[in-house]
């Protein structure tokens, strides 16, 4: 088999293998799309505010995860971008002088929750916001 002579020729050439493996996917979801990260459960935010604050995050998060300075800038943590599985990937592998916390401390459930507090709150807002910041 020869080579293709332009860049869309091996496009033309790869076509079908990506209809085969959209027909795959789709067979295996039962015709359904995969499962994203906004149809996963939504976790208890007051839960989550609550171990939030017995767990001590606000120490360095801030009581609205606006971040803050301990020992260097802490993020804030209001409205994350983040996943919740990323999330909570991120609570048991921590770095820096942030504690990790394994699953026998702190079950995926409590993890979610307070994923769930964090998105509830506002998140940074701009500057325009703040009658005192703009005179």
């Amino acid at each position: 088999m020869t080579k293709p002579a332009t860049p869309f020729g091996r496009l033309r050439m790869a076509a079908p293998v990506a209809a085969v493996v959209a027909a795959v996917v789709v067979a295996l979801c039962g015709g359904r799309s995969p499962a994203i990260a906004q149809d996963q459960p939504a976790g208890d935010p007051v839960n989550g505010k609550r171990i939030y604050l017995a767990d001590g995050c606000f120490e360095c998060h801030g009581r609205s995860g606006q971040g803050g300075a301990m020992n260097y800038q802490t993020p804030a943590l209001a409205k994350l971008e983040l996943p919740v599985e990323s999330f909570v990937a991120f609570l048991r592998a921590a770095p820096n002088d942030m504690p990790a916390f394994s699953a026998a401390v702190l079950s995926d459930k409590d993890a979610t929750d307070i994923y769930a507090f964090l998105q509830s709150l506002p998140g940074r807002q701009p500057v325009k916001n703040f009658p005192l910041l703009n005179q």
